[in-house]
């Protein structure tokens, strides 16, 4: 009997190794903008192509870990592997707006972990680099530690 391929949305959760904040994150991607299919689109990496694409790639999006909480994610626009001199990569290909999450702990890990989008935090609003730096609301890790506290 042939084996059924689930194409349910499903979410990536990836670490941002060095990024200090969401500011960073754009910055560093919006470094990577390229053409793909005739839509902007930035790029991570990673040694291995995820085996549920399908899901990843029918409303699923990458949750990026930055300084031990989830904060933004990026929807999936599709997968390429190229050849490097340390072997084959998979560029994740990425919309290059960055939603930011309600803020939620998460400890460190190697590499990426699928994520259950019930498991997956709440949507607040698209990142805007010309309010980062005068946002309204509390710094993201304050407002994490209150939630974390039961405080709101």
């Amino acid at each position: 009997m042939a084996k059924m391929i689930s194409t349910d949305p499903i979410h990536m959760i990836k670490l941002a190794v060095g990024v200090d904040d969401v500011g960073h994150l754009h910055a560093l991607q919006s470094a990577r903008l390229f053409d793909f299919d005739g839509a902007l689109a930035t790029c991570a990496w990673t040694r291995r192509k995820p085996t549920r694409d399908g899901g990843l790639l029918n409303g699923g999006s990458i949750y990026w870990i930055i300084k031990g909480r989830i904060q933004a994610r990026q929807a999936f626009l599709g997968f390429e592997m190229e050849d490097t001199d340390e072997g084959p990569y998979c560029r994740l290909v990425l919309d290059p707006a960055l939603m930011l999450v309600a803020a939620m702990p998460h400890r460190a890990f190697q590499g990426w972990r699928y994520l259950d989008p019930a498991k997956a935090p709440p949507d607040l609003r698209f990142f805007d680099p010309d309010l980062a730096a005068e946002d309204d609301e509390m710094p993201a890790d304050l407002t994490a530690q209150l939630r974390d506290a039961g405080l709101i």
